[in-house]
């Protein structure tokens, strides 16, 4: 199979890493010097320094030349760029299927990928969302990693997942593409709220409880949405979450740690480097939640402390402070 990865950040490139020893890979860059610099170092020097590229990944910075012959589209830029890249593809007039490797809200419309994807191509494409826990970093260097392929049409979820399966990349197949979006949507806010909890050394045991906690946010917003309860129970949801909110290259909960420590929202992004999808997450779904009657209180203390000028120590006294409740 040819395969064209568009975005070349750190998940896109660790994915055509990964997926180039199996199908012929192509990762596009909309940058061409970018382009240039990983193919002459055989690395992406910007986001995934220590890795290097394996020598059969073509590398191209022409959408049209990447795109145009592949049989399968990948999406692997931040959520900000999905709709940009989609009507690039539209202009260009592929018709492949495709799949989006991006997770979070749209800022300001607070609409889900999917939905990006329907107003920019039509509903009758064949595509669906990869999904689950991994960090770039570990697929990058081969480690064994076990993801989602969710899509509306269930063959097309199970004939791709098998096509891109293979022994240190496990992929399974779901048809609940609601779910395993939201999952991988709000597990981002979640951590955010695990870092700042290990920040301000609340321990363990409170860590655990926020996750538990979390799960059930999510599990209530997806639900609402439409999402099927086990999918929240399995890689896109569960395994996710307990991946983010405790693993040390996640960029939320480290964003999730400064704010703990009292550094500014701005200078954590800028020291940063990466796109943290938490932070704009975080008040697109506190905003959902509201109209659906959904409550989300660990959301939307994380939304407060983001963009209400609250402390993180004031935010988890209140949480601390609510009510107990029946599980």
């Amino acid at each position: 199979m040819k395969l064209a990865v568009l975005g070349a950040g750190a998940w896109g490139t660790a994915l055509a890493a990964s997926f180039s020893a199996f199908h012929a890979t192509t990762l596009w860059s909309r940058e061409q010097a970018h382009a240039e610099s990983m193919r002459a170092g055989r690395v992406n020097a910007r986001y995934l320094p220590g890795c290097e590229l394996p020598a059969d990944l073509a590398i191209d910075s022409d959408l049209s030349r990447a795109a145009g012959s592949a049989d399968l589209l990948l999406i692997a830029t931040p959520l900000a760029g999905l709709r940009t890249t989609l009507r690039e593809i539209s202009r260009i007039g592929t018709a492949q299927p495709l799949l989006w490797a991006c997770k979070g809200l749209e800022a300001g419309s607070g609409k889900l990928p999917h939905r990006i994807v329907d107003e920019e191509l039509g509903e009758g494409r064949r595509c669906g969302a990869l999904t689950g826990p991994s960090f770039a970093d570990e697929v990058a260097r081969g480690l064994p990693t076990a993801i989602t392929l969710a899509a509306r049409d269930p063959a097309f979820a199970r004939d791709t997942a098998a096509a891109l399966h293979h022994p240190r990349l496990r992929i399974y197949a779901n048809d609940d593409v609601v779910g395993a979006e939201v999952g991988g949507a709000v597990k981002n806010v979640m951590a955010i709220a695990a870092g700042i909890s290990d920040g301000m050394g609340f321990g363990l045991n409170a860590r655990a409880a926020l996750i538990t906690r979390g799960l059930a946010e999510i599990a209530r917003l997806g639900g609402a949405l439409g999402g099927r309860r086990e999918t929240f129970m399995g890689l896109a949801g569960m395994g996710d979450l307990i991946l983010t909110c405790t693993g040390d290259l996640s960029r939320n909960r480290r964003v999730g740690l400064a704010l703990a420590k009292g550094q500014g929202l701005d200078d954590i992004l800028r020291e940063l480097g990466h796109i943290a999808e938490g932070v704009s997450t975080a008040r697109e779904v506190a905003q959902l939640a509201l109209p659906l009657g959904v409550d989300m209180p660990i959301t939307r203390a994380v939304a407060a402390v983001l963009f209400g000028g609250q402390s993180a120590k004031s935010a988890v006294e209140q949480l601390l402070a609510r009510d107990p409740k029946l599980e």
